[in-house]
């Protein structure tokens, strides 16, 4: 089953000698980051083994939300929200986003009171966010029969196409002097007096003096080729798209069963609210006692299996020299099976929920790897021990909507500027530097 249908983006034929900067990944994050680095005069390429926003970039919910999130990450998604709202003109091109607002349903007054706490973390943001119920609530789902206690309402949260957004940064990055190169998996960094100094691509050598992963769910093996443990693992996500429907609410909604996000097109992306898969892998054991804190706080959200995905994983390599093909070579595109129990469920609460979606027809099913870290909370960091690498990833299932902020704090880090927000909790070294590192709900 294929996955969705992403805007074409058609990479550079010629490889450049040389480069500022050297973006390692074609998603939303490295996208945005090349066009920060670009509009700043810097001389760049966006590499990507695959085509711009064939994973997870284009495989989400189009989510773009500053809702429930992390506390931590609060201060950078209001800075993408600002990006978001003059996005469009500023790229010439159409990402789909809209202001429309998220939904959290509460079903019970212990939900409801968690969720009314979290708003304190927009205070000073100007921001509206609050609690609703009754009337208000009824209005903003017409046609609803969801037996909930009210709902965490914030109008300043959005939505966008992620089949396009991606596609349409990096052909603004273009514009601005990038070099954007498809099916260019890089198969390494090259170092001189230990600070960067070029990568290796399959199709040749770009020296550098910096380089930024955005390698999404590919970043550990990535920099454990270069001797870099990065702790990050894969949740897998199962989404499905309606055709066309008249009479379904504007904004998205979560509830626990279903969680819906009316398309440009006029369809639905439908998904669990709460059902993940996690394939255990080889990684899973090295890792398991880093992700303990996640796990206990998301037990109930997992479903964990054991299967072909093991095997799959214990046959790539994980060493392998610049003059011989890198794993990136042979696994272009990540594109795992749906899981149609699942993404079955989520329509089946839906319609329950809403009886107007016993008229939606599937038109497709996807899913897509997450990548995850074990506080749930991306890196955003120059990697100390190589000066001149730089890491961001590990979004968590967080990226999309944050993207654009990503790439301008990247950025803004790379360059030396003064960073639009604080990077202190997204720095690499707190894997490593005594800190504590586990999810903070911000209930």
């Amino acid at each position: 089953m294929p996955g969705p249908y992403v805007v074409r983006v058609n990479g550079d034929e010629n490889l450049p000698e040389k480069v500022d900067v050297v973006v390692i990944g074609g998603g939303i994050i490295g996208a945005s980051t090349a066009l920060e680095l670009a509009e700043r005069g810097q001389k760049v390429a966006l590499c990507e083994k695959g085509g711009i926003g064939q994973e997870q970039s284009s495989r989400n919910w189009g989510w773009v939300r500053i809702s429930r999130r992390d506390p931590r990450e609060v201060p950078l998604m209001a800075e993408a929200l600002r990006i978001w709202s003059g996005l469009d003109k500023r790229l010439g091109r159409d990402t789909g986003y809209k202001r429309a607002g998220i939904l959290f349903a509460c079903p019970d007054d212990k939900s409801y009171d968690q969720h009314a706490r979290w708003g304190k973390n927009l205070e000073g943001y100007q921001m509206e966010s609050r609690m609703i119920s009754g009337k208000e609530l009824d209005a903003l789902l017409p046609g609803g029969q969801i037996k909930v206690k009210g709902a965490l309402y914030t109008p300043a949260d959005g939505r966008a196409e992620p089949q396009k957004a991606a596609p349409a940064i990096a052909e603004a990055a273009r514009e601005k002097g990038a070099a954007l190169l498809t099916e260019c998996a890089v198969r390494g960094i090259e170092t001189s007096a230990g600070k960067i100094s070029g990568v290796v691509t399959e199709r040749g050598r770009i020296a550098c003096d910096a380089v930024v992963l955005a390698g999404g769910a590919w970043s550990n093996l990535f920099c454990g080729n270069s001797g870099i443990d990065l702790p990050q693992l894969k949740v897998m996500n199962t989404v499905l798209r309606t055709k066309p429907l008249e009479g379904g609410p504007e904004s998205a909604l979560w509830s626990k069963d279903f969680a819906i996000r009316r398309r440009q097109d006029g369809g639905y992306t439908v998904a669990s609210g709460h059902e993940n898969i996690v394939d255990i892998v080889p990684k899973s054991f090295k890792y398991a006692k880093r992700f303990l804190p996640a796990l206990r706080m998301e037990w109930s959200s997992l479903s964990f299996r054991f299967g072909g995905r093991f095997f799959d994983e214990i046959r790539i390599p994980t060493r392998w020299t610049m003059d011989e093909a890198s794993p990136f070579e042979y696994h272009r595109v990540l594109d795992p099976k749906p899981s149609l129990d699942m993404s079955d469920r989520a329509f089946k609460s839906l319609r329950a929920a809403f009886p107007i979606f016993n008229k939606a027809e599937i038109a497709q099913r996807w899913a897509g790897y997450i990548d995850v870290t074990p506080d749930a909370v991306p890196v955003i960091s120059a990697v100390d021990q190589i000066p001149g690498f730089h890491i961001a990833t590990g979004f968590s299932g967080h990226g999309f909507g944050i993207g654009p902020g990503a790439g301008r704090l990247m950025a803004d880090i790379v360059t030396g500027r003064p960073p639009v927000v604080d990077p202190k909790d997204f720095r690499f070294s707190r894997f490593s530097d005594g800190s504590k590192v586990r999810p903070i709900s911000g209930f």
